[in-house]
């Protein structure tokens, strides 16, 4: 398998990996030292891959998740490092029925360690969100 499609694996992953809560996998997409920014998407900036797993798990709680990511623009930037911008498109149901749909972007970094790609930064940006409240019927 090319470094590109390894990179596109490593993605989907993250996204599988999110979405059924196999918190234990997905901390393998990402290297210890990880930046992970949502800041422009109302979020904060964590570094660690520890932290920001503690971190998602906690803001996750109880929630349904959905996330699709669309059209990779992956560039190798050296034999082991690579730039990435993925499309995004999620969903988060909360306990309480909040609902968020959101619609954006992912600007990530990676590198190869011991022939494995990670991630090591993800900048989530949003171009729209919807937020519907809990049902009051």
């Amino acid at each position: 398998m090319g470094d590109i499609e390894a990179i596109r694996q490593l993605k989907a992953r993250y996204f599988r990996t999110m979405d059924t809560k196999d918190w234990a996998a997905m901390r393998q997409v990402f290297s210890d030292d990880v930046v992970l920014d949502t800041s422009e998407a109302g979020g904060s900036v964590v570094t660690g891959a520890d932290e920001f797993m503690t971190f998602l798990q906690e803001v996750l709680s109880g929630a349904v998740t959905v996330h699709q990511g669309h059209m990779p623009e992956i560039e190798l930037t050296s034999p082991t490092t690579a730039t990435g911008v993925w499309a995004l498109n999620d969903i988060v149901i909360w306990p309480d029925g909040t609902r968020l749909t959101g619609y954006g972007h992912y600007h990530e970094t990676y590198e190869k360690v011991a022939g494995d790609w990670k991630i090591t930064s993800s900048k989530l940006t949003r171009l729209h969100t919807d937020i519907h409240p809990p049902d009051a019927g």
